[in-house]
Formats: C-alpha cells, sequence, structure tokens
C-alpha cells in the first residue's frame, strides 16, 4: 500500500454542490434574518447594561453570563418567511439583504420586531417582482402588435406612386396642352379661370 492513498492528494477536488438556486436564496436569506436577530439581541442586552449602568451607578456587567441566543422566531413563522423567500428571484437577493440592513440600521428594532421587519422587506420585493413581470409582459404583448402592424404598414409602402410616371395627369400638362382639364376628383375645390 502506497502512502499516497493515505492523503488524498491524488483524489480530484470535490466539486460544488449543484443546488436549486431557490433554496440558496432562502438560505441566504434565512441566514441573514438569524445575524440580524442576533445582532438585535446583543444590541439590546448592551441598552439594558447601560440603562442599568446609569440607574444604579455601578457596573456588574462582568458578573453577568449570557445565553448564546434566547430569542427564536416560532416554527410557524419560519416556515411564512421561507415560503416568502421562496418567491424571490436570484437575482434580487442582494438587493433585499441592503434593504433589509437599510431598515435595521434606521430602526434599531427590538429582537422581536426583526422578523416583522424582514416580512415587510420580502413583501416589498415580491411587489416589486411582480410589477416587473407586468411590465415585461405588457411590452412583450406590445412589440407583438407592433410587429404585425409594422409589417402592414411596410407593405403598404412599397406600393408607393412614384410622381414622375406619365400616366398620372396633372393640372400643369392639361395647362401646357391647351384643353381643358377633366373634372378632378381631389379633396380641394376646382378654380377655373375667366376668360
Amino acid at each position: 500500500m502506497s502512502l499516497a492513498s493515505w492523503f488524498r492528494w491524488n483524489e480530484p477536488p470535490n466539486r460544488i454542490s449543484q443546488r436549486n438556486p431557490t433554496e440558496m436564496v432562502v438560505e441566504t436569506l434565512m441566514m441573514e434574518l438569524s445575524w440580524q436577530t442576533k445582532q438585535a439581541e446583543k444590541q439590546q442586552r448592551e441598552r439594558e447594561n447601560e440603562y442599568r449602568k446609569i440607574k444604579t451607578g455601578v457596573d456588574y456587567g462582568w458578573l453577568v453570563s449570557y445565553p448564546k441566543q434566547s430569542y427564536d422566531i416560532s416554527p410557524g413563522e419560519r416556515l411564512q418567511l421561507e415560503d416568502m423567500c421562496t418567491k424571490i428571484h436570484p437575482s434580487y437577493c442582494g438587493p433585499v439583504i441592503l434593504r433589509f440592513r437599510q431598515l435595521i440600521a434606521e430602526y434599531e428594532p427590538e429582537v422581536q420586531e426583526v422578523s416583522r421587519l424582514f416580512r415587510s422587506v420580502l413583501q416589498e420585493a415580491v411587489e416589486k417582482i411582480k410589477e416587473e413581470e407586468e411590465a415585461k409582459k405588457l411590452a412583450r404583448q406590445w412589440n407583438t402588435k407592433n410587429k404585425t402592424s409594422l409589417s402592414l404598414t411596410t407593405f403598404k409602402s412599397r406600393s408607393r406612386i412614384s410622381p414622375f410616371i406619365s400616366d398620372i395627369k396633372t393640372i400643369s400638362e392639361d395647362v401646357e396642352r391647351g384643353t381643358q382639364p377633366t373634372r378632378r376628383v381631389w379633396s380641394m375645390p376646382e378654380f377655373r379661370n375667366a376668360k
């Protein structure tokens, strides 16, 4: 037995698992939610410590040990949020996260409010996606209608009348010949010179 078989040098590198893009979006967005929940919990604890320090005048923060994570989203709410995340297109994942972080920084919510804020950002993104899909659908319909109408106009434009063809009678030709012009069927009234 060779020494190389003990080490995994000659094995091909592991490929990244081919997962569904919607699964990756759901996983990414839910990880962001859990991270922001932890951060909100940490900030809430710091605010409480500052309040206690101001109230009592003594800092006992070094004595307190905090649990890893005391707040957790209910399973029903988590499933609803995951279902909403499946409606988000992968190209909107980054903007959703940025909008969520912006709102977190702006409002500095309590731990319990983070999931509601996340839900509002998801609803906003889903509505925006629907609006863009409807706009694309209308644009496609408009383009197909324009293609048919343009084909008719190009067909009509091909059958043009050339003004230099001699078969067409003009008033100037009649005047030059000295003949009485024939009755016109034009839209303008006919003017005759009184002799």
